[in-house]
């Protein structure tokens, strides 16, 4: 036995299939990796379109509450692993609570992508009628939900996750946060009663080196926030390089400890950010050429190309893929376009005192 970054102790044959000269993948069901893939390439594609028409009226002077999109935007270009690797392995009776930056949780966790886009847009089509906007997301079909608070989703799926132990199921509930939230109280509470209760619960903290314009290495006293694990007595997994086969991998494992009654996890997952902390961030506090070389290391051509090396799938099936992904999201937007506002007095409905 030997122990990873985060004390998490490795059985051989893992460190087998780390070390030599052999592919992982060959240790994951097709379906899985195409899935994988397909969502990762949905995310970008949705966030690409995203970035443009975020910035319709609101240019050559960027202002923040004009054009069709009004208000802030936060996009996770660079962070699909983080979704894909997780959420492959979950159910929609599994619950998931995202952050101000969801929408590859949402679109991984099966979230209806129309209404998804016309909430986005302010729409009364939308899932909240419009009036949660893209940080407010909900969707109880496949229990998913996020918010703009930090570290307000964990305390939620503990919740959820009490509830699934307390119903006797299987059930787990997964709390995706930012670095950042790891130094909030809600982290600690959430995962000290999760420990104390052996609930099914599994953190993931997607690490993208920075916490608004702040410096991981400024804010945070350990190099690896799955380090803190010890201390709750649970399980920490440490997944580098942006890697959503190891996303994958350690997943798989934290959920079926869950799933078996064995308590709560903590996985961080090394990842990217491509754009600023919000869409019109000057992003000062970055190196000028530090996304470029972020870029070229892009997971999704990544994994497309080990899909192809593999015979797991041919250039033409995953031109296929592309093309229908295209559609579906093209098709999204059409929809939140075309949608109808909300008349002004329905401001006052679904507000409760």
């Amino acid at each position: 036995m030997f122990i990873n970054d985060c004390g998490h102790f490795l059985p051989l044959q893992a460190l087998v299939i780390l070390y030599i000269n052999f592919s992982i993948m060959n240790n994951i069901r097709k379906k899985d990796l195409l899935w994988m893939y397909r969502v990762m390439k949905t995310s970008r594609y949705f966030e690409e379109r995203m970035e443009k028409a975020y910035l319709e009226g609101k240019q050559p002077v960027f202002n923040i509450g004009a054009g069709p999109v009004p208000g802030e935007m936060h996009l996770s270009n660079g962070q699909e692993p983080a979704a894909a690797g997780m959420i492959v392995h979950l159910t929609k009776n599994d619950t998931v609570t995202a952050t101000h930056r969801p929408h590859h949780e949402a679109i991984a966790k099966g979230v209806d992508l129309k209404k998804m886009t016309a909430e986005i847009f302010g729409k009364k089509t939308g899932l909240s009628k419009g009036k949660g906007g893209h940080m407010h997301l909900f969707d109880p079909n496949v229990k998913f939900s996020c918010g703009g608070i930090v570290g307000a989703g964990i305390p939620h799926a503990a919740g959820a996750a009490l509830a699934n132990k307390k119903r006797n199921t299987n059930w787990v509930a997964v709390a995706f946060i930012g670095d950042g939230a790891t130094n909030t109280g809600a982290f600690h509470e959430s995962l000290n009663l999760a420990a104390l209760w052996k609930l099914p619960l599994i953190v993931v903290v997607e690490d993208n080196s920075w916490g608004i314009s702040v410096a991981k290495k400024d804010s945070t006293s350990v190099p690896f926030n799955c380090i803190r694990a010890k201390s709750y007595d649970i399980n920490g997994y440490y997944v580098k390089k942006n890697n959503p086969i190891e996303m994958y991998r350690d997943s798989k494992e934290a959920i079926d400890r869950a799933r078996n009654g064995e308590g709560p996890s903590i996985i961080e997952i090394q990842t990217d950010r491509y754009l600023g902390h919000f869409q019109g961030d000057p992003e000062f506090y970055r190196n000028k050429d530090e996304v470029a070389a972020l870029r070229a290391k892009d997971p999704i051509e990544k994994l497309k190309k080990k899909l192809i090396k593999e015979s797991y799938i041919t250039v033409q099936e995953l031109s296929t893929i592309d093309s229908l992904i295209i559609k579906e999201v093209d098709k999204a937007y059409e929809f939140a376009k075309h949608s109808e506002y909300p008349k002004p007095e329905e401001a006052l409905g679904d507000v409760f005192c």
